[in-house]
């Protein structure tokens, strides 16, 4: 049975399946969209919830689009991951597993066989169609967003020693017509990358990939050894290998059936201001100083899919994906690579981010299994994993409540309780105070962060509560009565509130947003840029 070809094929694969909502009526994707989508997961159980393609979209100033937008199509349910990977939900982890233990390298397609090359934008033609404002990017979080982001891009870049491709998933700001901001992490793999190219003094030649299939989606935002090409761990979810076609700009390939590409280069000798946005810790995300992508070149098919996922406040489409994904690379790392066969589930609680609490069930036979599998998790990623608990075989490592949420994100652990220290923040806003530079936060001192748990309250101000403003939430709910949609059993939260960590300028950007002058803030950003002082940091 052949693998998908395209996003397409996807998208009438979920359909066949019950498993999509075709949204006919016209859809504001700055104030209704998002928050219409965020409802299926804040009213509805995880098999209830589906993918939804909107036909009719529009914008704040009234702008209408003829490019429609897919949320939701490859993680708002198990059954909708399944679909994306041609098997059944039982299936899904020994899928995972085996992808990257059976490699299947990509093969190079003529360009004239690409259907992402069907238009072309670059040199004086860049702008002829408004450059990112052709497409329909949502803002995912009214209300407290600066901007439209985009959710599901896969950057693709390469270690310039190597030439070994990285495809991963990375917030992007829309801050011009020709450029983003780009979250690139020191612990991810196009951090590394940019290290290097810093230490170069070059740019980073770097591809932003929308609507592609699920083999390389799910690829994206799973953790799997640096030195491994992705496209072939994709290749080898997929069965056969995946077809990619050179860029037109820079010196990188991409899946040749993408619903469109932008091409171009992130800069290392400068940084300026990203963010806030809305995380999937729950919290808004702060400004940092981080990387910015110029555009040199689209390409687009011909009637292009607008793909996004929906993050956020927890459980989310990317908790779905992450967690599955990322519950199969550590189910594999401790069972077949570090020989500990007793293990019998991982699991990483999705009211927790899919990221921060990991759960082990095993059979052990001896003690020091549990406290290897424990040092093993531990070790897997810097950032991954916060508390880590081991259990028995007859313990649900699936069960949690809201105490999940509160203990993840309103404790540290080296400081209510240190057990594992060295390891890095991510988007943790328990991690250090406001205000604290961004090199610091990123790894505080003096020993970075740690894992394991005791007091969970709020220990200093918090950004917003990463939910739609209570007014476009109610309006949403209105829309989805509407169009007689499941009923809905709201869970709490099911809007934003401030909670004390919020500035004026913050205020301001995420207004200007709702009026369609994102734009000013990006001109605004790219007035405070500062430069960066060596490959280690900002």
């Amino acid at each position: 049975m052949g693998y998908y070809k395209d996003l397409r094929e996807l998208v009438a694969a979920l359909e066949e399946r019950g498993l999509l909502y075709r949204i006919k009526r016209q859809i504001n994707k700055d104030t209704e969209l998002m928050p219409l989508v965020r409802w299926q997961f804040r009213g509805l159980q995880e098999d209830q919830r589906k993918a939804f393609l909107f036909e009719n979209v529009t914008d704040v100033t009234g702008r209408l689009y003829t490019i429609p937008v897919l949320v939701g199509a490859f993680g708002a349910s198990r059954a909708v991951y399944a679909t994306g990977l041609k098997c059944s939900k039982e299936e899904i982890y020994e899928k995972l597993v085996q992808g990257p233990r059976h490699l299947i390298p990509p093969v190079i397609v003529d360009r004239s066989k690409a259907p992402v090359k069907e238009e072309i934008h670059v040199g004086q033609d860049l702008l002829e169609h408004g450059g990112l404002g052709e497409f329909p990017i949502p803002i995912s979080t009214p209300g407290y967003d600066p901007g439209p982001y985009f959710t599901s891009p896969c950057w693709v870049t390469k270690d310039p020693d190597t030439g070994i491709p990285n495809v991963g998933t990375y917030r992007t700001q829309v801050k011009s017509p020709t450029r983003t901001g780009v979250m690139n992490h020191p612990s991810q793999h196009i951090g590394i990358h940019w290290a290097k190219y810093k230490e170069r003094g070059l740019p980073m030649p770097a591809a932003l990939v929308v609507g592609i299939v699920p083999a390389v989606g799910i690829g994206s935002v799973t953790k799997y050894p640096y030195d491994i090409n992705e496209f072939a761990v994709a290749g080898g979810l997929a069965g056969e290998p995946i077809e990619l076609v050179k860029c037109e700009t820079v010196d990188l390939e991409v899946p040749a059936t993408a619903e469109m590409v932008f091409e171009g280069e992130i800069p290392t000798d400068e940084v300026e201001w990203e963010a806030p946005f809305g995380e999937t810790t729950g919290y808004m995300g702060h400004m940092t100083l981080n990387g910015f992508f110029n555009i040199k070149c689209i390409t687009h098919r011909k009637n292009p899919i607008y793909q996004a996922y929906i993050s956020q406040f927890p459980p989310s489409e990317s908790t779905l994906l992450r967690g599955i994904s990322a519950e199969a690379a550590v189910y594999k790392a401790l069972k077949y690579d570090c020989n500990i066969p007793t293990v019998t589930d991982v699991a990483l609680h999705e009211s927790c981010a899919s990221w921060y609490f990991l759960v082990i069930q095993l059979k052990k036979t001896n003690p020091a299994q549990v406290w290897q599998a424990l040092h093993v998790a531990a070790g897997f990623d810097a950032a991954m994993g916060k508390i880590i608990i081991a259990v028995d075989e007859d313990v649900d490592a699936r069960d949690a409540d809201a105490v999940n949420w509160a203990m993840a994100f309103r404790m540290q652990a080296h400081r209510d309780v240190q057990i594992v220290s060295g390891k890095m923040n991510m988007l943790d806003p328990s991690a250090v105070p406001p205000g604290t530079p961004y090199e610091q936060a990123i790894y505080p001192a003096p020993a970075g962060t740690s894992a394991l748990l005791i007091d969970a309250t709020m220990k200093w101000t918090y950004p917003p509560v990463s939910l739609p403003k209570r007014e476009f939430m109610e309006n949403a709910l209105e829309i989805w009565q509407d169009l007689g949609l499941p009923e809905l059993k709201p869970k709490r939260p099911w809007h934003g509130y401030e909670l004390g960590q919020w500035t004026e300028e913050n205020h301001l950007d995420a207004e200007r947003a709702l009026r369609g002058e994102h734009y000013k803030t990006g001109e605004d950003r790219a007035t405070r840029r500062a430069k960066t002082k060596d490959s280690r940091s900002f």
